[in-house]
């Protein structure tokens, strides 16, 4: 049995939707609501900002719960998001007026309508991995496909300036975070930077370059440069999209500094590696992190960083392979390869010897001709969960989308056995 769930993870803990606990005063001027990502008011005399607003169906809450703490209703005169993700423009009608500006990064729109093209596509495919994450069944509707895209828009390229009352707020594109549409909003008299999911979901952690749930590549080299950024504003505040502020000029350096040196000891180490003509299996399996500089545990593991890198500058083929170049995938002559082997009874005994030498992943690879053969036996099945169970206890807990997915498969293979 594995020991480790994606239920026990952290990222649970900081997405956490509990309606009947109120907002809560950042200082005296900011509003926070926590959410699935977290919601925000700047408050002024002139009116106030609204940045990021919840799941659709967190909207109505999230408003409530801010006018219950300021005891007065809001007087919204802008709305800015600093992803196009469901869970930060969800609840965005509740908030809109007629009056009300909504700016958002110019990519905004594009990300919105990517989302609806291949919605049939990308929400199966998220919920074999962030199921521990999806919210309940009579909400699920309006979580992704439900969301209604905000408009009428104003969009600007990278940075947009503009004030509230005495208070001057300057958006600053970051395209290289969650999404290609990311911006950072700076109160530049108030030293206070939100960044929304810009630096990954759970604090302490690596940035999501890539999601298992999939999605398009982030840059690591990009955001290397957008951090720079970041640390040259010498920001005493940072709001993330969850869990608390991150404060102290000093604090703040210091966080994000380690954050970079880590995510530039990953990219150096590979692109030094690629240069001695490793391959990227190869270097996944080397490419491990300084104690100084071993992050929170996160979504993915120091592996997939390593492939986000290489394939960042390579693209998908990795010249290996001339089959990589055609359509016919090995797994077309693996049924074949189990009858030459003698059958899939001698496939799954190789998968055995594997598991039981802790080698959870080489057994896949023997699992995955046996399956062809025969998706229904038995004893492949229960081999191929036995692999599942030693990966998720060799996860130890730590990297939730590698849980989810894994999860899940142990899922697949009993529903198959029935």
């Amino acid at each position: 049995m594995s020991k480790f769930s994606t239920q026990d993870h952290s990222v649970l803990k900081s997405i956490a939707w509990e309606p009947e606990k109120p907002a809560e005063r950042i200082n005296d001027f900011i509003l926070m609501s926590r959410s699935t990502s977290n919601a925000y008011v700047v408050t002024d005399s002139a009116g106030d900002v609204v940045i990021n607003s919840g799941t659709p169906y967190q909207g109505v809450r999230t408003r409530e719960r801010f006018e219950q703490l300021l005891g007065r209703p809001l007087d919204v005169r802008k709305i800015v998001f600093t992803q196009s993700h469901p869970d930060h423009i969800g609840g965005w009608a509740v908030f809109a007026a007629p009056t009300t500006e909504t700016v958002v990064q110019r990519e905004f729109p594009r990300i919105c309508e990517e989302r609806k093209l291949l919605g049939p596509y990308f929400q199966p495919r998220a919920g074999r991995v962030l199921k521990a994450m999806l919210p309940p069944k009579e909400h699920a509707n309006m979580w992704y496909s439900g969301t209604r895209d905000p408009a009428p828009l104003t969009l600007f390229a990278d940075r947009y300036d503009f004030s509230v009352g005495g208070r001057r707020f300057e958006l600053l594109a970051a395209p290289s975070g969650e999404t290609l549409d990311s911006l950072w909003v700076w109160l530049p008299a108030e030293r206070t930077l939100f960044t929304g999911n810009w630096a990954g979901a759970i604090q302490g952690a690596l940035p999501n370059f890539y999601t298992a749930r999939g999605d398009r590549d982030r840059s690591v080299v990009g955001w290397l440069r957008e951090v720079d950024v970041l640390i040259s504003l010498h920001p005493e505040v940072v709001i993330t999209g969850h869990d608390e502020p991150i404060t102290g000029a000093d604090h703040v350096k210091t966080y994000f500094s380690k954050i970079r040196d880590a995510v530039r000891y990953i990219h150096d180490e590979t692109v030094k590696g690629m240069n001695q003509h490793k391959d990227m299996w190869t270097l996944m399996a080397e490419i491990h992190l300084p104690a100084e500089l071993t992050p929170v545990p996160g979504r993915s593991p120091i592996s997939w960083f390593v492939r986000a890198v290489w394939e960042e500058y390579t693209g998908w083929f990795r010249g290996e392979s001339t089959t990589e170049l055609y359509a016919e995938q090995a797994k077309s002559i693996w049924p074949q390869l189990a009858a030459m082997a003698g059958g899939i009874q001698t496939v799954v005994t190789a998968a055995k010897q594997h598991v039981a030498a802790g080698r959870p992943v080489q057994a896949l690879h023997f699992i995955e001709i046996a399956k062809s053969a025969s998706p229904n036996d038995r004893s492949v099945r229960e081999t191929e969960i036995a692999a599942l169970e030693a990966l998720i206890n060799a996860n130890g807990g730590r990297f939730f989308d590698e849980l989810g997915w894994l999860e899940n498969a142990i899922v697949e293979a009993r529903a198959a056995i029935g």
